[in-house]
């Protein structure tokens, strides 16, 4: 059997479940079920080489990273439906997000990035707007990106603010609203007591090797000692802790055995990880949710002074590969409708290389999947790639047209979220116009 110490330190490191529920502030949401998947790009993805023009200002572009352009006959076009004369084209690489976007079941949103105001070029060079702290810091921006607060230090995010307000404190397997399958994040950290539930992509949920019937030695030890009356607070607080864990993986384990998928995934880690999404997505009857947000990631994004090109091209082959499974798989489930997936990271890229990759910037290319919102158009406001032009606040750093938060209230509108939800949630929000279309 287990020493004592080593099955108490084995047990703190195992205790995943969301055990503290206090009451939510509204209850706003729509009928239906409904699901946000927020895909984040660790290290600052350079969106420049993720969505291109391919028309005259691809020579811009071309210009300004002479040994990071992609040539315009190996870009995918994209069939923006609101592009008009103007034409982008998708990374090679990702077939198969250039195929969603085509059919209408993705689109994307152009110069998206943190701000605490609406801000312009002339506003920065004139000190009249504030702007998030510690701009080009990898931890700060991808804290303010998951929190939707670009002037603070983040202690919760938006999504775990929308959960609280949305969910009913007392609702069946009201801890499984919040998931994810890529470890502790921000974003769907709440600010009252809904705490997120952390699942491993592989299917395994800590106490697998326990049998609460079971006779083995081993789980004899552990039913005795849960059962076991103690006297300190610490002692009681840990085996409350424990006991509700094990209750909660019994009842996750049982919802994903029976869900049954056959669209086939990538092996890839976000292909494991976006199945074991969708897996849980199909559970929702079991789990008796209506509202949920999953949490997924892919890093290695930072290139300073790697094989740019290279590892992009690995790095969004991954993601669109798994992304086109996991819409496959909710066309599967009928629920394609449903779920809205968006990509998100910490900021963007210079647009001028630095000789082999290229430095932090701000603003970014995002792209947004559901058939249940607007497809195959652009949202937002491309920037003009001119160096030291009107976007461009230093070494083809562009200030973002679009912001965050109103890229997240738009899509907490979708969620369900009334006006005054949507202002709780995102405090910076009513300075910033809806963004049209979407």
């Amino acid at each position: 059997m287990l020493q004592r110490r080593h099955f108490l330190q084995a047990g703190a490191a195992a205790a995943l479940a969301p055990w503290a529920q206090m009451q939510a502030l509204a209850q706003t949401s729509g009928p239906g079920y409904k699901a946000l998947v927020c895909l984040f790009l660790f290290g600052g993805n350079d969106g420049n080489n993720l969505l291109v023009p391919i028309d005259a200002r691809w020579n811009d572009y071309q210009r300004a990273r002479p040994n990071l352009a992609i040539a315009q006959d190996q870009l995918l076009p994209l069939n923006f439906s609101n592009g008009g004369a103007a034409r982008y084209g998708l990374h090679p690489a990702m077939p198969g997000l250039q195929a969603l976007v085509n059919a209408g079941q993705a689109s994307f949103v152009a110069n998206l990035g943190t701000l605490v105001r609406p801000t312009t070029k002339a506003d920065i060079q004139a000190n009249r707007v504030p702007l998030p702290l510690n701009l080009y810091s990898h931890s700060d921006q991808q804290g303010a990106t998951q929190s939707g607060w670009a002037d603070q230090p983040p202690r919760h995010g938006w999504g775990g603010r929308l959960l609280e307000r949305s969910v009913a404190q007392g609702a069946a397997n009201r801890g499984y609203a919040a998931i994810s399958v890529a470890g502790g994040n921000i974003w769907e950290a709440s600010d009252a007591g809904l705490t997120p539930y952390r699942v491993s992509p592989g299917g395994r949920f800590g106490f697998d090797f326990y049998d609460p019937a079971g006779s083995d030695p081993l789980s004899s030890a552990i039913t005795g000692l849960l059962a076991e009356q103690r006297s300190n607070a610490f002692e009681r607080t840990w085996l409350n802790i424990v006991t509700r864990s094990i209750e909660n993986q019994r009842v996750l384990s049982a919802a994903v055995n029976g869900s049954t998928l056959t669209t086939p995934f990538p092996g890839s880690g976000l292909g494991q990880q976006l199945q074991m999404v969708a897996k849980l997505i199909n559970a929702q009857a079991a789990l008796g949710q209506s509202r949920q947000c999953f949490f997924a990631s892919i890093g290695g994004f930072d290139t300073h002074g790697d094989d740019q090109l290279q590892r992009q091209n690995e790095l969004l082959g991954e993601i669109s590969e798994a992304v086109a499974a996991f819409h496959a798989a909710l066309l599967e489930m009928g629920r394609a409708d449903q779920v809205t997936l968006f990509s998100a990271s910490d900021f963007g890229r210079n647009l001028p290389s630095n000789g082999a990759g290229t430095d932090h910037a701000w603003g970014s290319h995002h792209f947004v999947l559901g058939a249940g919102l607007p497809g195959g158009r652009l949202y937002g406001r491309f920037p003009d790639l001119t160096i030291d032009g009107p976007d461009d606040i230093g070494q083809g750093s562009w200030v973002p047209a679009c912001s965050t938060e109103q890229l997240g209230s738009e899509l907490a509108a979708w969620f369900g979220a009334d006006a005054a939800t949507r202002a709780a949630v995102f405090p910076n929000g009513a300075y910033f116009p809806r963004l049209p279309g979407l």
